[in-house]
């Protein structure tokens, strides 16, 4: 479908806007039963129809190569066999996870004999705002499903093509398993306007926003939204090389957090060595990343020791390069490694190498962000990775949801009260 004003996208949406609330409501009763089955249908689904998503992804992909994206973008957009595979598998994760709709989260009974519940309810219809990576209109969408919420979906305009074909392995998941279609849908049109209406609620039907993208998208959702917003800024993690740190771990942990993929939110963008081990760990750890192509920014004084760096500017340590390209300083200890990253890191993901547990009780403590690791890769920084299936994203903010936003974090709940003619004198 093509809208060609901004009055007929409007239309659109609203039209999307309802159907998602009515589908919210169905989804609201749906067993568990029904929505694992839909799950696994959606899985199979994917895999049936590998050939065409595989085919509007070849599409997508040469339509970015040849507007000059960047090869980060290019490798986000990008699916394979593989990566099919990824999706219906994390499907069918998503599937195996426990229903996080009607949890008790506690229970109390009153003098008076009123029984109380504080019991896990869906959130509603949550808009899911994303960039590049194809693969989220189904993790999205199937951890929304799972939550019991209806997902408007707005994927990026250089991926609506392989979006769309994944779409279409999920509506029939939801047709076979008799859950309404509209319970995931997808913006079918790239005007921008479309954004700029899910901003503002479509009319009431939407209750939270999740915006998965760069920083621009990421201000423009914070700064129009009109409904509450899963804040997802970008990754700016930092490594930081205790002097307590093993050589050999540091050197795996930081090319890993680097190199493995460039071109996701974990991948470390900076890193940071305890001066007291500069002599001993600071060149072994940089080989390691230069002899794999990785390009070193540098400060003066690790310049001095490795000449193979360049110099770095001021807007190094706040660019998150999602590329071959690495920040690099040396710091007083665990108080000069939390004061660089409380200056210019996002709360996003952080990891200290060391054996020294003090030092590593209070990186955990005092680094405020979202999530932050003890001798391990930041590239742990992943919903799978940390047994959700799967993620919308990982949130930077404090209220409601923060890191990885899994099925449970898509939930709300409300207060269910059990009394026996019981009246408030």
């Amino acid at each position: 479908m093509t809208a060609t004003t901004d009055a007929s996208v409007h239309e659109l949406m609203a039209d999307i806007g309802r159907k998602a609330r009515a589908a919210a409501r169905r989804l609201a009763r749906a067993t568990s039963a029904g929505k694992v089955a839909a799950l696994k249908a959606m899985a199979a689904e994917v895999r049936a129809r590998a050939a065409d998503i595989l085919a509007a992804n070849a599409a997508d992909v040469a339509a970015m190569k040849e507007n000059g994206a960047a090869a980060s973008f290019i490798d986000r957009g990008t699916l394979d066999p593989a990566r099919v595979e990824a999706i219906a598998g994390a499907l069918e994760e998503i599937a195996a996870l426990p229903d996080p709709v009607g949890r008790v989260l506690a229970a109390w009974t009153r003098p008076n004999g009123l029984r109380i519940e504080r019991v896990a309810t869906p959130l509603g219809v949550i808009g899911i705002i994303f960039e590049s990576r194809p693969n989220v209109t189904a993790d999205a969408g199937a951890l929304s499903l799972m939550a019991g919420n209806a997902a408007v979906l707005r994927c990026g305009s250089d991926s609506l093509g392989t979006s769309q074909a994944i779409l279409a392995a999920l509506a029939a998941g939801l047709k076979a398993a008799g859950l309404p279609e509209a319970a995931i849908q997808l913006v079918p049109v790239k005007d921008r306007a479309a954004v700029g209406a899910m901003l503002t609620g479509l009319n009431g039907t939407i209750d939270v926003i999740v915006p998965r993208g760069g920083r621009s998208l990421v201000e423009r959702v914070q700064r129009e939204a009109r409904v509450p917003v899963f804040a997802h800024l970008e990754g700016l993690c930092h490594v930081y090389v205790d002097k307590a740190a093993d050589l050999d771990m540091a050197i795996s942990i930081t090319v890993n957090a680097k190199l493995r993929r460039v071109g996701v939110c974990g991948s470390a963008e900076t890193l940071l060595v305890d001066r007291a081990v500069a002599d001993s760990h600071l060149v072994p750890i940089l080989k390691a990343l230069h002899d794999r192509g990785c390009e070193i920014r540098a400060t003066g004084e690790v310049r001095a020791r490795f000449p193979d760096a360049v110099p770095a500017t001021e807007a190094d340590w706040s660019t998150e390069y999602l590329a071959p390209i690495i920040s690099v300083a040396l710091v007083a200890g665990v108080d000069g490694a939390i004061a660089h990253i409380e200056s210019y890191g996002s709360h996003h993901t952080d990891s200290i190498v060391t054996a020294d547990q003090a030092a590593a009780d209070r990186f955990l403590a005092e680094v405020d962000s979202a999530i932050v690791l003890h001798n391990a890769s930041t590239q742990f920084a992943d919903g799978g990775e940390f047994g959700m299936g799967a993620e919308i994203g990982i949130a930077t903010g404090k209220m409601h949801a923060r890191g990885p936003v899994g099925v449970e974090q898509l939930t709300s709940f409300n207060y269910r009260v059990h009394g026996a003619g019981q009246t408030r004198p």
